[in-house]
Parts: structure tokens; sequence; C-alpha cells
């Protein structure tokens, strides 16, 4: 549930344009419309390395409980 939470979190943000097509609050004289899409590029890198960890724990669980 939580990989999935991680994986889907970034598209849900990106696709609900309402909430982020505006050019206030600016940040060092970038829009937001652009430093918020810029700011999700890398939470959705942090998010999917988060997923694939924890992905990776799972499978090393699985394997470790079917061979005990």
């Amino acid at each position: 549930m939580v990989i999935a939470l991680c994986l889907i979190a970034p598209f849900v943000a990106m696709l609900w344009v309402d909430s982020y097509a505006k050019v206030d609050p600016t940040f060092i004289g970038i829009p937001f419309f652009y430093w918020y899409q810029m700011l999700w590029v890398l939470l959705s890198t942090s998010l999917t390395m988060i997923a694939y960890k924890l992905w990776q724990r799972d499978q090393r669980a699985r394997k470790g409980g079917a061979s005990a």
C-alpha cells in the first residue's frame, strides 16, 4: 500500500493542475507554476527510490520466509 502511494502521489500532484496553475508565490523570481513542477521532479525521484527499496525489502522477506 505504501509503495502504491509513493508511485501514485506524483501523478495526482501533476494532474491536479488547478492546484499549481498560478504565478504567485514566486521563488527567486521563478513563478510558482515552474518551481512547483521542478520540486515534484525531485520528490518523484525520492518517492520512486523509496518505493523500490520497500519492494526490494518485501521481496527479500518473501524469499527468506519461503526457505525456512
